[in-house]
């Protein structure tokens, strides 16, 4: 069993993991959740974070023991697969980066209470620096980076939750009534707390590119029990903070009544006032800060994946496998993507929740797909047969293959008809 002290310098893919999965998933639907439907939705939680694992588990088996990513086992498969997997990123790259880097512009308007500065004007100067960071400092400086800020975010958060506790639960209005979580209401939240919980399956492919990156980094290949272990701590990670975000949305709303707001930023900043005034004013930093890091760090790594990616599919699409893997091409795809997704931002603000809302019903629909072909990916030849996955990890992909066709097919019922 590695050491505490391996594993902290071996920490880089599960740690980016964690970063880009504690987003608008935690910061929003976790909070939400316990705030209109109470503790017992501390369930789908803990069960989309068991059901998922396996497909994400798979981006690190599969690179580690291969030296390749999960796009050119796809390719292997056939290319049918990696056209499928195309498809799904054309539709993350055109509408996700943009929607996160609007999130993250608004909270820092809100929260930081900078009123003379539009949204458009702050996404710019976030697009600026996050492009200038991760072409000047490259994957090491995101890893370095990410410890501070992930290490920021979990202390401000456990603080916020213990404070909560500390507090008590809020008293309930007179005669409340339970918000009931079996109508169509609340199936539709249900599906969007487990779709995006703790993230979308497609990025296990973005897992799959950093591992790579940090072997090239590093120059060094690590044991696959060394490799899964580090994972496994940004993926517990990742789970714990979808808890705490739970209680803390339980802890001060849950009972209240009080009218949500749909909107992420708008919702973001009614979390701050309301914890605020629950905990007290002295407490806004912390609640400030966790809100803040949680978006920016999200900021960051979806945009280096969403790069990585879009290079490595490319590089695969090509008659003769063209290496895209460089600086120059990587700043490229970098201030590419911020060009494309600025633009999109700007000239499709007001239909952004439109954009969205076909990229998540892609993700949720395509989720079980994607699954599958992880699972074909690491029950090939292209890996050793002692290294495929054990029958219990087996079993649990096709339980979670299983309750994500489910899902995506009541979602499609729902949206269609």
């Amino acid at each position: 069993m590695p050491s505490i002290k391996t594993l902290v310098k071996n920490l880089g893919p599960g740690l980016l993991f964690a970063s880009m999965a504690i987003g608008t998933s935690h910061l929003v639907l976790s909070t939400k959740a316990g705030a209109q439907y109470g503790w017992v939705m501390v369930i789908p939680i803990i069960l989309a974070n068991i059901l998922k694992y396996p497909f994400f588990e798979f981006g690190i088996r599969y690179t580690t023991v291969t030296n390749t990513s999960l796009i050119e086992g796809y390719r292997n498969r056939g290319k049918g697969y990696l056209w499928l997997y195309t498809v799904i990123t054309l539709v993350t790259t055109f509408t996700i980066l943009a929607a996160l880097y609007v999130v993250t512009a608004g909270l820092f308007i809100n929260l930081f209470k900078v009123t003379d500065i539009s949204v458009s004007t702050v996404a710019l100067g976030l697009f600026m620096f996050i492009s200038a960071v991760l072409i000047i400092g490259r994957y090491r400086f995101l890893e370095l980076s990410l410890k501070f800020v992930v290490s920021i975010l979990f202390i401000a958060l456990l603080v916020t939750t213990i404070l909560v506790l500390y507090k008590g639960q809020v008293d309930p209005v007179p005669n409340f009534v339970p918000t009931p979580i079996f109508n169509e209401v609340g199936i539709l939240f249900l599906i969007g707390l487990v779709g995006w919980m703790p993230t979308a399956v497609e990025a296990s492919s973005w897992i799959s590119l950093w591992t790579l990156e940090k072997q090239k980094v590093t120059k060094r290949r690590l044991p696959l029990n060394e490799a899964l272990q580090e994972f496994n701590s940004g993926y517990y990670m990742t789970a714990l903070l979808a808890i705490f975000f739970l209680i803390i949305g339980w802890m001060t709303l849950y009972g209240t009544q009080t009218e949500l707001s749909g909107n992420a930023v708008t919702f973001a900043d009614q979390v701050v006032q309301l914890f605020t005034t629950h905990i007290g004013k002295w407490a806004y930093i912390f609640i400030a800060v966790s809100a803040f890091a949680t978006m920016f760090s999200t900021c960051m790594t979806a945009h280096d994946a969403i790069a990585r990616v879009s290079l490595d599919i490319l590089k695969h699409l090509t008659p003769v496998h063209k290496d895209f893997s460089g600086k120059k091409y990587f700043a490229i795809g970098i201030i590419g993507l911020a060009v494309v997704n600025y633009v999109v931002l700007t000239a499709f603000g007001a239909n952004m929740g439109t954009l969205v809302a076909l990229a998540t019903f892609i993700s949720f629909v395509m989720a079980p797909i994607v699954g599958y072909m992880n699972l074909k990916n690491v029950m090939s030849t292209d890996l050793p047969a002692s290294f495929h996955p054990k029958k219990g990890l087996q079993y649990l992909t096709y339980a979670g293959i299983v309750f994500l066709s489910l899902f995506a097919l009541y979602y499609c019922w729902m949206i269609l008809f």
